[in-house]
């Protein structure tokens, strides 16, 4: 019996041992400096990528900026876009709008959703531009978000683009790029804007802004970043958060990126995509519509996307 259990055990082969692999060196953390550095060559990255880079709400005054700010709160810039030429005909300085019925406000504003709140926060803001700014638009922050349904958001997308005053804008996006790209941790809009504002140079918040809502609307979106079509994915450390596939992720590439119009119907001479009102006109029946005329921005847009979203706080 002990010699068949020595033979069972001299036939068995000699068990090969496992080659490790060698263990994967920590990433080391990344010092204050090297991050600025990095954070500034995405921003550089970023300008490259999108020269034209701009606010996609159409405007022609600070008044109408700062209802259209107001009013893209949880929907399309496109839809805002396509509202607000009949609204401003009606009511085109503050003093006609503060005057305005609130059914007949709200009725105009529907199409932008949260209609009714929207609606005192525009009625409101307009009653104090008239009563306590000669009816004018300030611009400083501390004046704008005195305004209601004005946070800070809405008063540095008002002064960076009316009043060419430095303002980081945090919206969804940029806050969530920010968290992305590492130049944050923080969930709260103030205390991300004050930790990207230590980072750059003022005189690149406004532009900033511009180019990290773009990249987050057209490439970084929410729920599927199209990380293996991103020109910046080498300095990116969320890199493989998203599809990294090439061709895969430049599928989810959106607007101009992806051959398809923006959400302007006025956009800068430079903008490289169609206007949206024309390109739908055109693909539907070849006509294409005067811009200066109001009734001519078309039907309201379909529900809100999950990175088209506008940059203003919700109303109320």
């Amino acid at each position: 019996m002990a010699e068949s259990k020595a033979r069972k055990t001299a036939a068995k082969p000699a068990e090969r041992p496992t080659a490790k692999r060698p263990a994967a060196k920590p990433r080391k953390p990344e010092s204050r400096l090297a991050m600025v550095r990095r954070a500034r060559r995405i921003n550089r990255g970023l300008a490259e990528l999108y020269p034209y880079a701009h606010p996609e709400l159409d405007f022609d005054n600070p008044f109408q900026l700062l209802v259209a700010t107001v009013l893209s709160a949880q929907t399309t810039d496109l839809r805002v876009n396509q509202t607000t030429p009949a609204l401003f005909a009606k009511y085109p300085t503050p003093e006609d709008m503060a005057a305005a019925e609130p059914e007949v406000l709200e009725e105009l504003i529907r199409p932008t959703g949260f209609f009714r709140n929207k609606a005192k926060s525009l009625l409101g803001l307009s009653r104090a531009l008239r009563d306590e700014f000669d009816g004018r638009v300030p611009g400083t922050l501390d004046e704008l978000v005195t305004l209601p349904g004005v946070g800070r958001k809405t008063a540095n997308v008002v002064l960076g683009n009316a009043f060419g005053v430095p303002g980081i804008t945090v919206d969804t996006h940029f806050g969530r790029l920010s968290r992305r790209f590492g130049w944050t941790t923080d969930e709260d809009p103030v205390k991300v804007e004050a930790a990207v504002a230590e980072i750059f140079p003022k005189s690149e918040w406004t532009m900033l802004s511009h180019r990290v809502v773009f990249h987050g609307r057209r490439v970084c979106h929410s729920r599927k970043p199209a990380c293996g079509a991103c020109p910046i994915a080498p300095l990116c450390p969320s890199y493989g958060e998203g599809e990294t596939d090439p061709e895969q992720a430049r599928k989810l590439l959106k607007y101009e990126l992806a051959g398809q119009p923006g959400q302007r119907l006025r956009p800068p001479a430079d903008f490289p995509g169609e206007a949206a009102a024309r390109a739908d006109a055109a693909e539907h029946d070849g006509v294409l519509p005067d811009m200066a005329d109001p009734e001519a921005a078309g039907p309201s847009a379909g529900p809100a996307s999950a990175d088209g979203t506008g940059t203003a706080e919700v109303a109320g």
